[in-house]
């Protein structure tokens, strides 16, 4: 068993494409999609590409997900900050009911068994949480008390958009970046499992993305930005760590 991770796609369907490319050529067994799928400047389009890889495709719940539906069902929380409610209520209007049952009740986490790994868990953030946050570089009581539900060797998380790589209390803990937002390198930035766990990234030409998401995606919240940002240039990973670390 060989198990693809994509992890905060955020509707960046040019990166997504670039990834399926190089995961359609390693012969995986199951492509994890682990949580903030689709809230980004192509939502439905990422949702209908996903929704083509069938059975393949394992899907868990992020953040994102959750509040994506909530604003399709009308109920998106008030107390949200603005820079989220907007993307989220743009998204949800570009969706329909079939990409909206896509991602309802999706499980907070999973487990798979990986050959070379054995037991894998995955989820979003961490197995009580879709929102809170586990860094490179966050204390080992942290990890403690947030997986302290499950006892698989290996756990996959996302929600930082930062890939590491790290061990706490001999607990393996593995975060694949981001596809569609990353932190720390300009690409769609992805895992491979089985029989070890590879970090990989994805060069996709930027330029066309940023031009794809102007012509499909005038009216995005904050698109100029998110082009700027996250496309043209990201973050680095100190930049980023400085922001979630308090």
């Amino acid at each position: 068993m060989r198990v693809a991770v994509l992890a905060d796609i955020h509707g960046n369907l040019p990166a997504l494409d670039a990834v399926l490319d190089e995961i359609n050529a390693a012969a995986v067994d199951a492509i994890v999609l682990n949580g903030d799928i689709a809230t980004g400047p192509m939502p439905a389009e990422t949702l209908d590409r996903l929704a083509e890889l069938g059975e393949k495709a394992i899907w868990v719940r992020g953040n994102a997900d959750r509040e994506l539906v909530a604003a399709y069902d009308g109920a998106l929380d008030p107390d949200l900050p603005e820079s989220v409610r907007a993307p989220t209520k743009y998204c949800a209007s570009r969706l329909d009911s079939r990409h909206r049952d896509l991602l309802a009740d999706l499980p907070l986490s999973i487990a798979i068994d990986v050959t070379g790994l054995g037991p894998v868990r995955f989820c979003h953030a961490t197995t009580r949480s879709d929102t809170e946050i586990g860094l490179v570089d966050s204390p080992i009581q942290r990890y403690q008390d947030a997986f302290t539900d499950t006892a698989e060797p290996t756990v996959v998380l996302g929600h930082t958009h930062m890939p590491f790589d790290r061990l706490a209390d001999r607990r393996r803990f593995v975060n694949p970046g981001s596809v569609g937002m990353p932190y720390g390198a300009r690409a769609a930035l992805w895992a491979l499992l089985g029989p070890d766990v590879a970090l990989r990234r994805t060069d996709y030409d930027a330029e066309v993305a940023a031009e794809t998401f102007r012509s499909a995606a005038p009216e995005y919240p904050g698109l100029a930005e998110f082009i700027d940002e996250n496309v043209l240039t990201v973050p680095s990973d100190a930049q980023a760590l400085a922001v979630f670390s308090p």
